[in-house]
């Protein structure tokens, strides 16, 4: 595998400056949000890359352990703050989603589909990437769902409380939302399940390819990949959809209309 220099990641970060460019030429007065991501990008990569250099040589659990805690946190704070409705409880409902989902799945690949026997010895190394890339797509089926859910029962009040008026159960009445809110977190994984290896080539895949690996067998891991993140994303935004549900109507069959806000209100 070819050792990047620093040379190399300048002339690769050069290539913002396109972007920067088009935002300048098309006046989308995105320059400053372009370049604090930039540099937000270079730090915290750089920063996660030292962390991990030094988790991997100690292989403690009580440090594999707080990093994997602080990663779904993270990750369950910013699925809210994506979401431009919000309402009491969701702050909690996105960390009990993302922490059921992420956790749950990366128990099961590293018991049931890669032998613990495999992984024993060096367990940081393979716990946290695959977290990580689990973390990163739930996340955004959650902020989705979350955002869908909110918004169809905005637009939908007056169907939704007429259907409660006439008998209908909280279920039958917000049956139709909650469908959507759920199609809508999981529709982008499976956009990039219908193309993956037509038009796209998965970062997993193409790291390993980089790094000398055999193409079939980098395959047969983004394949477990790319179902583990199916998986993660889908139940990650069914528990967080089901959990909004459940604040937003009462057991009186009550459609608590008044406690959905805008962000920041």
């Amino acid at each position: 595998m070819y050792d990047l220099t620093t040379l190399n990641l300048v002339l690769a970060t050069s290539l913002v400056l396109v972007n920067g460019i088009i935002s300048v030429w098309l006046k989308l007065d995105m320059e400053k949000r372009l370049l604090i991501a930039t540099l937000r990008s270079i730090v915290q990569l750089l920063l996660i890359g030292l962390i991990l250099d030094w988790i991997f040589q100690l292989s403690w659990w009580s440090v594999i352990a707080a990093l994997m805690f602080t990663m779904t946190l993270i990750a369950g704070i910013t699925a809210v703050q994506r979401s431009q409705r919000r309402y009491p409880g969701i702050w909690l409902n996105s960390i009990v989603a993302v922490f059921a989902s992420s956790w749950l799945v990366t128990g099961f690949a590293l018991t049931v589909v890669i032998p613990p026997h495999s992984w024993s010895d060096s367990p940081a190394q393979y716990l946290i990437p695959l977290l990580g890339m689990i973390l990163g797509n739930t996340l955004n089926g959650i902020s989705l769902g979350l955002d869908r859910l909110s918004e169809e029962l905005v637009l939908r009040r007056a169907e939704v409380e007429l259907k409660l008026t006439l008998g209908a159960t909280r279920n039958e009445a917000a049956r139709q939302a909650l469908q959507n809110a759920v199609r809508s977190g999981m529709t982008p994984i499976i956009n990039s399940m219908m193309v993956v290896g037509l038009v796209s080539l998965p970062g997993m895949m193409t790291g390993q390819i980089l790094a000398g690996a055999s193409p079939l067998e980098s395959v047969k891991y983004q394949i477990v990949i790319m179902f583990l993140i199916a998986s993660g994303t889908a139940l990650g935004t069914v528990i967080s959809v089901v959990l909004g549900y459940r604040r937003l109507f009462n057991s009186r069959h009550q459609f608590l209309f008044e406690r959905i806000q805008k962000a920041g209100e």
